[in-house]
């Protein structure tokens, strides 16, 4: 958004206030072995600045490089305020303001102002992870959960049990076999898999003959042409889907390999597909270094754990990627006027505003391409609205649903995924209708052109006017520049 403002709304002063101590989010944050994206960078990177990496499925150290480098290269450091956590926010309509609570490292508190909240706290709990609520009073090695790995873990020579099959234990493995005796992948419902380079020869091929932005610009196209093929033949065709997945996995590991631990009970993009980059898993399996093994827990004892079938899966180490918790609005309590807001009783507006809330935006990415694509398309759109603003003398953009026109909606469950951490979360979620523009939509290609074509003025954002800010200037989140 940032990145964005300078380019497209340059006479607005704006700050980023962040609660670590560096940018970077989830790509700062996990530390665990293997860190890397499970989309290609092309797409998950943004459509402002080229992805200069070889490997398009990147590792999270040249995550972070990409996104400091554009933190630096555009003036943007400097305005984030670091390990300020944002406690609440609260919107005084008579003043077009939001009055924003928040605390330092140390616990002091303070209030900062702005006229727009843009959150970009991303989508899952950072302080808890999802609990499973195992018992490992009898256990004598160590647990980890990935969100939390220690610095200082030795596995080398260990045997290593990951509990879970999603896409951070299938990063795990392979990445913790190389040290490690012996790496075990316990998953109680198999998830569908897919492997591809983790090179992109045709963007890589461009780079060498095209200018870096056009080049990017084309690989970007062909890759969401991709991921949107790919998504519409799963849900379409998906019996065919399963059979290539299938002949995928058969020609890394061989005709004789098991077909059940890689077959879940739903159809392929019920839950988001598993990368696997560079056949890795497949080649620690075949190493002997990792196995899977499909199975419900009984117990955890002494020396590792024990399944219901008996089996005892000997672990030094049990890793705990068992999943993440959801939370809206990174857990701010968001209120207008002192009334808190309940999210789950709010209509997304154009998959990135909320019915009846005045200016704020969010960013809740896409389930079935790359996270990040909606964070480009909203942060333009939202750089419209800033500029309508200006251009009108307004001071709130609001979506108005009218309670007559919210009963003739019609509710749409778009979050249709039948992964866990999705479905523990529903009652938290806010509401999506089944048309347009009441829904967080799941189409990229149709979300670019009515944000970016569609008008400002739509009959359902309304801008108006209000009194004279009672607000001092020293009390302004940023000053203009």
């Amino acid at each position: 958004m940032a990145a964005h403002m300078r380019m497209k709304s340059p006479g607005r002063s704006f700050a980023i206030v962040e609660r670590r101590d560096q940018i970077g989010g989830t790509w700062d944050l996990f530390r665990y072995p293997g860190i890397r994206s499970d989309s290609d960078m092309h797409t998950l990177g943004f459509d402002f600045e080229p992805w200069r990496h070889e490997k398009s499925i990147a590792d999270g150290p040249s995550i972070l490089d990409y996104l400091n480098r554009i933190a630096d290269e555009r003036d943007i450091r400097r305005h984030i305020h670091f390990g300020q956590k944002v406690v609440s926010a609260d919107f005084r309509p008579d003043e077009a303001r939001w009055h924003v609570t928040v605390e330092s490292e140390d616990g002091e508190r303070k209030l900062m102002t702005a006229n727009f909240l843009y959150l970009g706290s991303g989508y899952y709990d950072y302080d808890d992870p999802y609990d499973a609520g195992f018992d490992f009073s009898k256990f004598e090695g160590k647990v980890v959960h990935p969100q939390f790995w220690p610095e200082d873990m030795d596995y080398s020579g260990k045997n290593v049990v990951v509990i879970g099959s999603g896409a951070t234990a299938v990063t795990i493995v392979p990445s913790m076999a190389d040290k490690a005796a012996k790496v075990t992948m316990l998953q109680r419902t198999p998830t569908w898999m897919f492997s591809r380079p983790a090179k992109d020869a045709v963007a890589n091929f461009l780079r060498k003959i095209l200018p870096e932005k056009t080049a990017y610009a084309i690989t970007r196209f062909k890759n969401i042409k991709m991921q949107d093929f790919s998504f519409k033949m799963a849900r379409n065709k998906p019996e065919k889907v399963k059979e290539g997945l299938h002949k995928r996995i058969e020609k890394a590991l061989g005709k004789d390999f098991d077909r059940e631990a890689f077959t879940p009970p739903y159809d392929p993009w019920d839950q988001r597909l598993c990368l696997v980059p560079d056949n890795d898993l497949f080649d620690a399996m075949k190493a002997g270094k990792a196995d899977i093994v499909t199975g419900n827990i009984e117990r955890f004892e002494k020396e590792g754990v024990r399944l219901k079938s008996g089996e005892l899966l000997p672990a030094d180490i049990i890793v705990t990627a068992t999943g993440l918790k959801l939370a809206v609005a990174g857990k701010i309590a968001i209120s207008v006027a002192g009334e808190p807001v309940d999210f789950s009783q709010r209509y997304y507006y154009k998959g990135c505003m909320f019915s009846n809330l005045p200016n704020l935006a969010v960013v809740f990415g896409y389930l079935n391409a790359s996270w990040t694509l909606r964070a480009d398309i909203n942060s333009d759109y939202i750089c419209r609205v800033l500029n309508h603003m200006e251009a009108t003398g307004t001071d709130l953009a609001t979506p108005v649903l009218t309670a007559e026109e919210e009963a003739k909606i019609e509710d749409d469950n778009i979050f249709d995924f039948s992964s866990g951490y999705i479905q523990r979360a529903m009652h938290i979620m806010p509401k999506s209708a089944k048309a347009y523009p009441w829904r967080l939509n799941q189409e990229y290609v149709f979300d670019r052109k009515m944000l970016k074509d569609g008008p400002v003025e739509d009959g359902l954002l309304t801008f108006t006017k209000v009194g004279a800010n009672a607000v001092q200037r020293d009390e302004q989140l940023e000053a203009a520049e």
